[in-house]
């Protein structure tokens, strides 16, 4: 996904807020743990009333129910000591290979299905440099989960606006709206507020190593990386318009394969084998592993339908809100109890970021009153 970083950064900077006089973005729009990165397609109109309503549901249930179970065993393969000996799966870098591998078959299988494009899209070996940032940005999220809850997690890697705008404002001297600036506060505020929060004893017990100061700086490592991957792929589909969602996927998810398969199997005695050995002494460990993976690749489908037909602020507006799911299911369900002022922190977030969805929904109804014909 990278091709000349300024006009790759600068892209993703005017992807997220809705600025005056810039040039706008190529299409594409980042997928989830939402670890891919899909192009987004041209919103069509298909069908009215009940039908689309029934095809919206069925979007909404299908993206909660993939990314939220994903989330569960994520944080299940983190923290559980699995067998009699009660180990810890320590090779969480593990999953980020095992999801290349599962997606990299899925997508293969999807091409073979349902592209019906020959030829036009970009070569395999233009995702060379994006695979990089796409092989070490998730790993070190997946990381992070050694040393801060998964609810912590969500929240940190949701405030994807705060680099984006240091970003802008420092190297490309943008200027922002008041409304754009306290979205921005508002995120930028729960995030501090939560992490400067104490965490229960109990969340804090099932942690390998407790450290939150390493814990979000590998969150905000991991946005910084997910930017240059992002913007990289604009590059790449604004070169090669004719690229589709599944072939991006396929180009994507062969390079993370050989950039993980080289740093967890590249020498003897790298952590890949030891990875190995776990599942095979552990069964249950390899299951959940495998089902995270099919949930990621499930997932991607739903993103696909959502925005082909429903548009990327629908998808946006989804995915925020199964982030506040996701947060709500992991203290209810894993036994991650947030103090009441973490869950003040947690809707001073979503209210920034929903507060941007409506001023991206405002913008796009400015624009459709403009395309209208007098």
């Amino acid at each position: 996904m990278r091709i000349g970083w300024r006009s790759f950064l600068r892209s993703r900077v005017f992807s997220h807020f809705p600025c005056k006089n810039r040039r706008r973005s190529p299409t594409l729009l980042a997928g989830s743990g939402d670890s891919g990165v899909i192009p987004r397609p041209a919103m069509e109109s298909h069908g009215t009333g009940l039908r689309r309503v029934l095809v919206l549901a069925f979007c909404v249930a299908g993206i909660w129910s993939a990314y939220i179970y994903q989330g569960l065993l994520q944080e299940t393969v983190s923290t559980k000591r699995f067998g009699p000996d009660k180990k810890r799966f320590g090779n969480l870098a593990f999953l980020n290979l095992a999801q290349n591998v599962v997606c990299l078959f899925w997508s293969f299988i999807m091409l073979k299905l349902w592209s019906n494009s020959s030829s036009g899209g970009a070569p395999w070996w233009s995702y060379w440099s994006s695979g990089i940032t796409n092989t070490i940005g998730p790993a070190m999220g997946i990381e992070a989960l050694k040393y801060i809850s998964y609810p912590a997690q969500v929240l940190a890697k949701s405030s994807k606006m705060i680099p984006v705008m240091l970003m802008g404002t420092l190297v490309y001297g943008i200027r922002y709206t008041l409304p754009e600036y306290v979205c921005t506060l508002l995120v930028a505020g729960g995030v501090s507020i939560f992490a400067l929060s104490k965490t229960s004893s109990k969340t804090i017990s099932k942690l390998a190593h407790p450290n939150a100061p390493l814990g979000y700086g590998l969150c905000f490592l991991n946005l910084a990386f997910d930017g240059f991957t992002n913007a990289t792929q604009d590059s790449i589909t604004a070169r090669y318009p004719k690229t589709s969602a599944w072939e991006i996927m396929l180009g994507m998810n062969l390079w993370g394969t050989i950039y993980n398969m080289a740093f967890m199997f590249g020498w003897p005695g790298a952590s890949g084998y030891e990875a190995v050995q776990f599942c095979k002494q552990h069964p249950e460990a390899a299951w959940d592993i495998f089902l995270y993976c099919l949930c990621g690749a499930i997932g991607q489908n739903f993103i696909f339908l959502t925005i082909s037909r429903f548009g990327s602020l629908t998808n946006t507006t989804i995915t925020t809100t199964r982030k506040f799911v996701s947060i709500v299911v992991s203290s209810l369900l894993s036994g991650n109890p947030l103090s009441t002022k973490q869950w003040g922190s947690v809707a001073m977030v979503f209210s920034g970021l929903s507060y941007q969805i409506y001023l991206k929904w405002r913008k796009l109804r400015r624009f459709q009153k403009k395309k209208k014909p007098q």
